[in-house]
């Protein structure tokens, strides 16, 4: 099966063995408690509550974020395909309402898919995140999505 090749300034792609059965590393993906736990905590002061999550496809989910200067940050986005344990497909796109209260920015739409592989006693995901509007706007959520894992790997070993 051929695969549609990236295009470097607007996709990238992570590939993470994390040392727990890929059924948990799908929950850690799909369940609120367990997103809660790493998604969005690279920056320690981030607590990242899920407004809504329905992890199915056509479900949305909401995910916001306030940090100690008082700025709101909203992701969301749709599932497209959910397939346990092995594969999420959704929209992302985020929402800044900066403390001014002035208008929120926001990003278009990208598309993140999450594969899972049973590697003996390790999972292996493969994740993409795709569709950026430019290699910057790529870059800062490269920083933010390694940030992330590692806060994950921990959060599995638990």
């Amino acid at each position: 099966m051929a695969t549609a090749k990236l295009d470097p300034q607007t996709s990238l792609q992570i590939r993470r063995m994390f040392m727990a059965p890929r059924e948990k590393v799908f929950r850690a993906w799909t369940e609120r408690a367990g997103l809660e736990k790493w998604m969005c905590r690279d920056v320690p002061t981030q607590d990242p509550k899920y407004l809504e999550l329905d992890v199915r496809p056509g479900g949305r989910y909401i995910i916001e974020i306030k940090t100690p200067e008082d700025v709101v940050y909203r992701g969301q986005g749709v599932f497209r395909e959910v397939k346990p344990p092995e594969k999420l497909v959704f929209t992302w796109a985020w929402t800044r309402w900066p403390e001014n209260k002035s208008e929120p920015e926001q990003t278009s739409d990208s598309l993140v898919t999450v594969e899972l592989f049973e590697r003996g006693k390790f999972s292996e995901m493969v994740f993409t995140h795709e569709q950026f509007e430019n290699a910057k706007v790529r870059d800062s959520h490269k920083k933010g999505w390694d940030g992330c894992f590692e806060v994950l790997a921990k959060a599995l070993e638990a």
